[in-house]
């Protein structure tokens, strides 16, 4: 029996996958092993990533072959952040930090004015159905429970007592479908075991039968 392509990949598979699921029984050598691997391939795949989709097409090209010749100070000011790894140079990564933090504030402003303002627009809904209530009520509540500038009363204790309770369900409405996106992930490779390893495992055992016995 020769070993296709597509079965030496099917082994491999099953051999990484349960090297990972091995940590649920408790921690071990091979889950270690194989969680170095993965962090080697995630990080090479990574830089290999950076290479040909971000410096060669963004940077590269438009700077030596389309003539862009000031493009070279975006490399200049990426090259600072490596002199944090010396200690006669390391003030000169301040000025690249500076830039980067200052690029963050303005696309963090852009991002407020562009994703969260229609989201706090869209809150505001006319009270002609019970989501509509629903929502007004949520969202003052929960802006009720993060007011600290006074002494929370009788009728402002009870709203914000509710919003907490609204925000509980917030986070187990997200804690649900963090579980089910991870049970999704583990129904994938449980199909790979039943779909796609075990005719593998079937194939192997009848030709050890055959020539064993």
């Amino acid at each position: 029996m020769t070993p296709t392509h597509d079965a030496i990949g099917i082994w491999l598979a099953a051999v990484c996958t349960i090297a990972i699921y091995s940590i649920l029984y408790r921690e071990n050598v091979l889950f270690r092993l194989f969680e170095h691997i993965l962090i080697g391939l995630a990080t090479g795949y990574g830089a290999y990533i950076v290479v040909t989709q971000v410096l060669h097409p963004l940077w590269y090209t438009p700077t030596f072959e389309e003539g862009r010749w000031y493009d070279i100070f975006a490399l200049l000011t990426g090259a600072l952040f490596y002199t944090i790894f010396s200690r006669r140079l390391a003030w000169m990564s301040r000025f690249a930090m500076g830039v980067l933090m200052g690029l963050g504030a303005g696309l963090g402003i852009v991002g407020f004015i562009t994703e969260l303002a229609p989201q706090l627009q869209a809150s505001f809904k006319p009270l002609n159905t019970i989501n509509n209530v629903m929502v007004l009520v949520t969202v003052l509540t929960v802006m009720s429970y993060f007011f600290f500038s006074r002494e929370h009363g009788r009728g402002l204790a009870a709203s914000s007592r509710l919003g907490r309770w609204l925000l509980m369900v917030g986070f187990g409405a997200i804690f649900g479908n963090t579980v089910m996106a991870r049970m999704s992930l583990f129904i994938d490779r449980a199909n790979f075991f039943i779909n796609d390893w075990a005719p593998q495992v079937k194939h192997l055992a009848l030709w050890l039968w055959a020539h064993l016995t």
